[in-house]
């Protein structure tokens, strides 16, 4: 049995055994997914049914999901995931009446890979999207897919690279025959249609809304449901505009969750770029964070560089004003103290010293609303 498939079954006994059913199931599915074995696929669906159409207490769903985990073994060849399936070397473009200019932009990302992409809206996200999806003509520097020769012309390519806008159109009929629909225009037919259908319906949390009509579902769930319909075409590389907006904090989470599990998968491992305004929940799934300020990129690892390591950068909501809190650093390397947009931002030329900062906070009695270190965060570059 692979090494990896062993550990991803070892994390699922782990939230099985915590008694986390649901973020331990999601895994289970995950791992089912991928041995791509269409027999197992059927012995999920049998026991979702059971899970979910049966009344079964938490210990009984847990028990019978331990007991699947341990029939699933995985007999297929994993290929390396560090060859990058993208390089954008210098890409620009200049549009727009005033003439806006995108980049000069570099990227690199490998199948297993996540890149946030932040920034304040008319900053060039959307159009740095278009272009990777080759959707989008450039001025200048090059944009490489290297899974151009495992495909017969642009549209065979164009059918695994998927850019997702934010604002999808509406469809008609159930969830589940869309689905099914989808999945046979790219080459899913027979048994193998029905079961990666049910598959995806599952991982997505679609189960209960399978025959809903697209009126029926809110705005998460037709997300989802997006997801799932691209899933289906077997991409290699997914382009996702603003995913989270229109989402609740809990909506959001599990989608970028769903998206870190499902890009590291074994079998076919894919690469995200995806925008957002969620900084901070963008960051924590993201291997590389670029900013865009009027279409120029800074990397999060270049806001960290030799110069900013020496820095710690604090934000903060407290119920004091300007001048009271400066007497109170009067002790501490302050480089600068703003009040933006109702938040302090506090700047110290001294690394890892967040912890002092709170603690005269706290000895003082101010009410502290908020508190955050941003030093590692694109955050600090919204100024």
């Amino acid at each position: 049995m692979h090494e990896l498939f062993e550990q991803k079954k070892q994390a699922v006994l782990q939230h099985l055994k915590g008694k986390d059913f649901h973020l331990g199931y999601r895994k289970l599915i995950d791992c089912v997914l991928d041995t791509e074995n269409l027999d197992y696929f059927e012995e999920l669906i049998e026991l979702n049914e059971n899970l979910f159409s049966t009344e079964l207490s938490e210990e009984e769903k847990i028990d019978r999901s331990i007991l699947f985990l341990s029939k699933l073994q995985f007999d297929k060849k994993v290929e390396p995931k560090k060859v990058p399936i993208l390089e954008g070397r210098e890409i620009r473009k200049t549009y727009g009446r005033h003439g806006f200019h995108l980049g000069p932009l570099n990227i690199q990302i490998a199948p297993g890979d996540i890149w946030g992409l932040v920034g304040e809206n008319g900053n060039g996200k959307t159009t740095l999207l278009r272009i990777l999806a080759k959707d989008l003509s450039y001025d200048s520097g090059e944009v490489k897919h290297s899974m151009t020769h495992l495909y017969r012309d642009d549209y065979e390519l164009r059918s695994h690279l998927i850019y997702l806008p934010q604002r999808t159109p509406k469809w008609y009929g159930s969830l589940k025959d869309n689905l099914k629909f989808a999945a046979a225009n790219y080459g899913t037919t027979g048994r193998e249609n029905e079961l990666y259908v049910m598959m995806y319906i599952i991982r997505f949390g679609l189960w209960p809304y399978r025959n809903h009509q697209w009126s029926e579902l809110s705005s998460g769930y037709k997300m989802r449901f997006e997801l799932a319909r691209t899933f289906l075409r077997k991409p290699k590389l997914l382009l996702l505009d603003e995913p989270l907006a229109n989402l609740d904090v809990l909506a959001q989470q599990l989608v970028l969750e769903d998206l870190q599990h499902l890009a590291g998968r074994l079998s076919n491992p894919l690469a995200i770029v995806l925008s957002s305004q969620q900084l901070f929940e963008v960051e924590k799934i993201s291997n590389k964070v670029v900013f865009l300020k009027q279409g120029k990129p800074t990397h999060l690892m270049d806001a960290n560089s030799e110069e900013a390591k020496g820095l710690t950068v604090l934000e903060m909501d407290l119920d004091l004003d300007k001048n009271a809190f400066s007497d109170m650093l009067k002790d501490y390397p302050v480089e600068s103290l703003t009040f933006n947009g109702g938040m302090f931002i506090l700047t110290l030329q001294q690394k890892d010293i967040a912890n002092d900062i709170l603690r005269v906070l706290l000895k003082s009695d101010i009410k502290i609303n908020y508190f955050r270190d941003i030093t590692n965060s694109t955050r600090r570059l919204f100024q």
